[in-house]
């Protein structure tokens, strides 16, 4: 057993779990380490000597660290085989294998709760015989067959992302999405109902997600407004051009933490320290309970909407009401 025929193995094993569907967090070295323990093959074997092998959690790392010693020195994202690494090796691995259909859990008692030191794991038949086949002319005709029964894991779950997702109409019609989350709900009042009323014939020029840094985003748009978004800064997460008025309306979402405070009015200053436009700054909360809980943090000459009672505002001081206080209209 050389360590270039572990290497072998392994980037094999790799290939598999991506044509198997396999989400890419998954496509890695523990994965594939598991995926070889459970169909017990050593590096000098070939995919047709695979087999069922029924492995507990523990059994299964046991396994890893006497066939595949060399791995973790020469990879890019080791595995460690002390006993901490058994819940990364069940919940990140494991788990998915067994939602892929590669793995059954517990064919002789299924009934064993999760966290059962005696639940044990094996290769599926379609499995055992789809890997048994690889790197022969049946490898596709397997693997259709196998996708035929249990699809693509990274498939499903995007699935099931998407219809989780909060549906957005932007005020040009254009829908788009937002991850899931009480967070994406205020964001989409937002723009559909606070934009209408308050920013008429506005263009949303930045929305952002939770689930990722941003869903629009016009930087052509801002540069000729004078801004340019640093990717470094901490963005509202919803601007707004409101082109009657030459506004940037600046809003921030609040669910938990992060009203427009006094440091948050100088940090977007600096961030959009370049702009034509006016700058307003707005905090808007889902329910008056929450401004309340917030209320005492509000900065001066800002503005803040509840969603609950869309059509009215509340305004902090100053001579003007939702307008920009650096200059006069």
């Amino acid at each position: 057993m050389t360590e270039a025929q572990q290497e072998k193995k392994l980037e094999e094993a790799k290939e598999i779990l991506a044509a198997i569907g396999m989400p890419l967090k998954q496509q890695n070295t523990r994965t594939a380490l598991v995926l070889l323990s459970m169909f017990d093959l050593r590096p000098a074997q070939g995919w047709s000597e695979a087999k069922v092998n029924t492995l507990g959690i523990t059994e299964c790392m046991d396994w890893m660290a006497d066939h595949y010693p060399d791995i973790p020195k020469g990879t890019k994202d080791p595995i460690r085989y002390a006993p901490n690494s058994r819940e990364s090796v069940r919940k990140e691995s494991v788990h998915q294998l067994v939602s892929a259909g590669v793995l059954f859990k517990n064919s002789d008692a299924p009934g064993r709760a999760t966290n059962d030191k005696n639940n044990r794991y094996h290769p599926s038949p379609l499995a055992v015989k789809a890997l048994a086949s690889f790197g022969t002319p049946t490898w596709d005709i397997a693997l259709e067959e196998f996708h035929k029964e249990w699809g693509k894991l990274r498939d499903k779950w995007a699935a099931e992302r998407a219809a989780h997702r909060v549906p957005v109409v932007l005020p040009d019609g254009t829908v788009t999405s937002l991850s899931s989350g009480d967070h994406s709900d205020l964001i989409r009042d937002i723009v559909e109902s606070f934009a209408p009323q308050f920013t008429p014939g506005g263009t949303v020029v930045y929305l952002g997600d939770t689930g990722s840094k941003w869903i629009v985003e016009k930087p052509e748009y801002l540069a000729e407004l004078g801004v340019v978004v640093d990717p470094h800064g901490k963005m509202p997460d919803v601007v707004i051009h409101y082109t009657e008025k030459d506004w940037l309306v600046l809003v921030e979402a609040v669910t938990s933490t992060g009203p427009v405070n006094g440091k948050r009015v100088d940090e977007l200053k600096e961030l959009f320290k370049g702009a034509r436009p006016g700058l307003v700054f707005v905090t808007a909360f889902q329910t008056k309970k929450k401004f309340r809980q917030f209320a005492a943090d509000i900065a001066w000459e800002t503005e803040v909407w509840v969603a609950e009672d869309s059509t009215h505002m509340v305004h902090f001081n100053g001579e003007r009401f939702l307008g920009p206080y650096d200059q006069h209209q």
